[in-house]
């Protein structure tokens, strides 16, 4: 199995909307591909949570039966859908891909 997780810092203001908003949509997007491929075992996107500690605004903790269905997901046309519009609204960004 494959552990994903993706942390992103967005922009205060982008692609003309703030932060929350944009947060929000981003998330809406990548909602979308938590079924997209066979493989996919956990797929979960989260937003930084008022009063609690974080240093992140998205965060997406995922996990794939093996490399091949990580890379079918990296691939696919829905996920590569997201990638411009998270291109824009990142600040930062932070993954780690571990084999457990």
């Amino acid at each position: 199995m494959i552990k994903h997780i993706v942390m992103w810092k967005l922009k205060e203001q982008a692609e003309g909307a703030d932060r929350a908003t944009n947060a929000r949509e981003m998330k809406r997007r990548l909602d979308e591909c938590a079924t997209i491929v066979p493989g996919i075992l956990t797929f979960e996107v989260t937003l930084a949570q008022p009063d609690l500690e974080a240093t992140y605004d998205v965060v997406l903790y995922s996990e794939f039966a093996d490399r091949a269905a990580l890379e079918a997901y990296i691939k696919h046309p829905t996920h590569q859908a997201v990638v411009p519009f998270i291109g824009v609204i990142r600040e930062g960004r932070q993954c780690m891909d571990y084999e457990v």
